[in-house]
């Protein structure tokens, strides 16, 4: 998971009018995530639609009253957003990546995300919305030892303007537009291709 920025709503008509899910709110949230779930960083539109994602559920009881406000909504996987349901602790909130850096309640390690220094708000964004499932897991593996097949291809370029050309293509892997850049960034970190 890592930070997002919240574009400003390009049509709260369609809020107004009791609609979160209109086209152009729904690309807006998409764009902002660079078609990424939000939480588990998975590209989104490759094997889904994506679900506008109420981050305060707006389940009766909870939060209704911010079911068509901007500042709740985001985008997720059908995956995330139904395991998260609507699951909500008022007093260990989840890791919401619109207004925090997930970094300061997250660690990665390899392909695991685990809670900073026992964190109980990330462990429990973890372990709810199941950033650690099976499938997910495997998908970062494989996502991250290509990344760190390509790492050892690199360092063993004889030629130094090669290698450099190469590293400067190989760090762009950890930006936010990439998928899993949260777990990339760390490996590419730990080898000292970007720094900390």
């Amino acid at each position: 998971m890592i930070r997002i920025s919240r574009p400003e709503c390009p049509y709260p008509v369609a809020l107004a009018n009791n609609n979160y899910k209109h086209p152009l709110n729904k690309q807006a949230l998409l764009n902002s995530t660079y078609g990424k779930c939000m939480y588990c960083e998975s590209k989104i539109l490759a094997v889904d639609y994506g679900d506008v994602e109420h981050i305060l559920p707006k389940a009766e009881g909870r939060f209704p009253h911010l079911e068509f406000d901007w500042g709740n909504l985001g985008i997720a996987c059908g995956k995330c957003n139904n395991s998260k349901s609507d699951q909500y602790n008022a007093e260990l909130p989840y890791v919401n990546p619109y207004e925090e850096n997930p970094s300061d309640y997250l660690v990665a390690e390899y392909n695991l995300i685990f809670s900073l220094r026992g964190c109980e708000r990330g462990a429990l964004t973890i372990n709810d919305i199941e950033l650690n499932r099976v499938e997910l897991i495997e998908r970062r593996k494989t996502h991250v030892d290509r990344i760190r097949d390509a790492v050892t291809a690199v360092f063993s370029r004889q030629d130094a303007n090669l290698r450099r050309l190469a590293l400067a293509e190989l760090a762009k892997e950890a930006n936010p537009d990439k998928e899993y850049s949260f777990v990339v960034e760390t490996l590419l970190r730990q080898h000292r291709i970007i720094e900390a």
